[in-house]
C-alpha cells in the first residue's frame, strides 16, 4: 500500500485514465463495426459519413495518445481500403 499522499493521489489519476482509454477504446471498436457492416451491405455514401467520423475519433484517440500513431495510421488506412473494395 502506497505511504504518500502524492502515492493515493497518482492512483486515483491512473484509475480515472484507464476508464477513459477503455471507454474510447470500447466507442472506436462499436464504431468500426457499424462502418464494417454498411460496407458489407453496400450502404456506400453513410458508409463514407460514417468513415468521416471514424477517422476524426482515431486522429483524437491518437492525439491524446489512447492509441499509438502508426496503429491509427494502419487502422484508417485499412478502413479506407475496404470502402474503396466494397
Amino acid at each position: 500500500m502506497p505511504i504518500l499522499h502524492a502515492s493515493y493521489k497518482d492512483i486515483k489519476k491512473s484509475a480515472k485514465k484507464a476508464l477513459r482509454n477503455q471507454s474510447v477504446k470500447s466507442e472506436l471498436k462499436t464504431e468500426t463495426k457499424k462502418f464494417l457492416e454498411l460496407a458489407s451491405s453496400k450502404k456506400i455514401e453513410e458508409a463514407k459519413t460514417q468513415l468521416n467520423y471514424l477517422i476524426s475519433q482515431l486522429s483524437k484517440a491518437r492525439s491524446k495518445g489512447i492509441i499509438h500513431n502508426n496503429t491509427a495510421s494502419r487502422k484508417i488506412s485499412r478502413l479506407m481500403k475496404k470502402l474503396k473494395t466494397s
